[in-house]
């Protein structure tokens, strides 16, 4: 018998990538707000399950309790798919997913036992980013369309392999701005367009030296998203899948600069600072999903033999 797509055991990986999302909100708020050590003892907050719900353990315990929400969804996740799921690929993601899970939640209780060490606060978000590209992955090749039918082109257009660079470039980016972050270098560099009214600041601190990176950063992906949605659109303008990804990056783009400039003119208040965390974890999840379906793209007359292979194992 051929593999029948499950609809909810996609619509639970889907909402394990939505809570995830939101997760990463949260814990951006814990950051932004500096209510990392609200709560001082782990697994437990003040020797309780349920602590007082004031100041900033509403951020760090709600982050907590989300977490846990979170933790579950996976787990269900990863048990439903070694159960139900014969592709090896996806069960191995389903597992990596569950390992990353609880690999977090472990470096989330080192970062608070250990009052904020630098190295493991910024592995915590640099994790927590890719767990959320595992969720991403887990929706998509859990989809019915997924399974269905390969993506058809005319011809090559070196879309995989740049959507694939441009993803680890903005994960690159996401690391530096952990970096930042966690150095407390959000403000190293206090103007912008630019810095300290020159091009290149005198590079003379490391704070200064991480911040510049980060803005450097942020045009090398600039260039790179844009390159990558110019081939997107312009060679696979009649294929839907790979156009609205593209066409999502530009605007993701648009508003993370955007939110970076508000980050500094504000002098880091919690909402613009929050948001330009989650929405590069958007981005990033973006270009993953564009690079993973063009990884699909074959010739047009292969596109044809996929499909007809693949309505011959539904129809067995």
């Amino acid at each position: 018998m051929a593999h029948a797509p499950s609809p909810w055991l996609h619509r639970l990986a889907v909402a394990t990538s939505a809570a995830t999302f939101v997760l990463l909100f949260l814990g951006g708020l814990v950051t932004s707000t500096g209510s990392g050590l609200a709560v001082p003892d782990w697994p437990l907050s003040f020797g309780q399950l349920f602590p007082p719900m004031v100041g900033g353990v509403l951020f760090e315990h709600g982050h907590r309790l989300a977490a846990a929400v979170v933790g579950c969804l996976t787990l269900g996740l990863a048990l439903w798919i070694a159960v139900a799921e014969p592709r090896p690929g996806v069960r191995a993601l389903g597992l990596l997913a569950l390992f990353a899970v609880v690999l977090q939640g472990v470096l989330g209780g080192v970062t608070v036992l250990y009052k904020l060490p630098l190295a493991v606060s910024v592995a915590h978000a640099c994790l927590a980013q890719l767990f959320f590209c595992l969720t991403v992955s887990l929706a998509l090749v859990t989809g019915r369309r997924w399974q269905a039918a390969a993506v058809p082109t005319a011809a090559p257009s070196g879309l995989p392999l740049l959507a694939g660079a441009t993803t680890g470039l903005v994960f690159g980016q996401l690391v530096l701005g952990a970096l930042m972050r966690h150095m407390g270098a959000g403000l190293a560099i206090p103007d912008f367009p630019l810095a300290f009214g020159r091009l290149v600041p005198p590079l003379v601190t490391e704070p200064v030296r991480v911040h510049f990176a980060h803005r450097v950063g942020a045009l090398v992906v600039a260039g790179a998203v844009l390159s990558t949605a110019a081939v997107a659109v312009g060679r696979h303008r009649g294929e839907p899948a790979l156009v609205r990804p593209a066409l999502l990056a530009l605007a993701l783009l648009a508003g993370q600069v955007t939110l970076g400039a508000l980050v500094i003119w504000t002098a880091r208040a919690v909402i613009p600072t929050t948001a330009h965390l989650v929405i590069g974890a958007a981005l990033l999840a973006t270009c993953l999903v564009l690079a993973l379906r063009a990884s699909r793209l074959v010739p047009a007359r292969g596109a044809a033999a996929h499909r007809t292979a693949a309505a011959a194992q539904v129809a067995a």
